[in-house]
């Protein structure tokens, strides 16, 4: 693991969960009761966080197909299908989906920081993420997956 992007998740995470305390703390409400500005404007700054972490690449894709592609640090075949929508996280190997991920935060956070809480932990920490996460195999025909590296 790169000790780099582990400081950083662990720093953005941290940053998430300070932001959740001190909007409780200060509104006495959660986001996910009541839709009121200190919503919106914390969708609209979790938007432009993740277009800062996010190359224009990832971010035309995101905002093109709906989801981001990050590829797996381990496995070379995997690449990790996150929605930024509500859903679950998809690893698909060779362009089919093999399996599906659940794993969501305690608390409610805007698309663009669940999206970037997932690109952070995948690539800080594959394993961990994966020990954590409810997995679904499904079931895909040997002839739609390719044989060797």
């Amino acid at each position: 693991m790169d000790p780099i992007v582990f400081l950083v998740a662990t720093f953005l995470i941290t940053c998430l969960a300070i932001g959740l305390v001190v909007h409780l703390v200060n509104d006495g409400e959660s986001w996910s009761r009541t839709p009121s500005v200190s919503w919106r404007e914390a969708h609209e700054r979790a938007e432009t966080l993740l277009k800062e972490m996010l190359t224009a690449e990832e971010y035309v894709q995101l905002g093109e197909r709906g989801y981001l592609d990050v590829p797996s640090p381990s496995e070379p075949r995997w690449t990790y299908r996150v929605p930024h929508k509500a859903g679950r996280v998809s690893i698909v190997q060779d362009g089919v989906e093999i399996e599906s991920l659940c794993v969501s935060p305690a608390e409610s956070l805007p698309p663009g920081d669940v999206v970037l809480v997932h690109k952070l932990m995948i690539e800080g920490d594959e394993q961990e993420y994966l020990r954590r996460a409810n997995r679904y195999r499904l079931r895909v025909p040997a002839r739609f997956l390719r044989t060797g590296a």
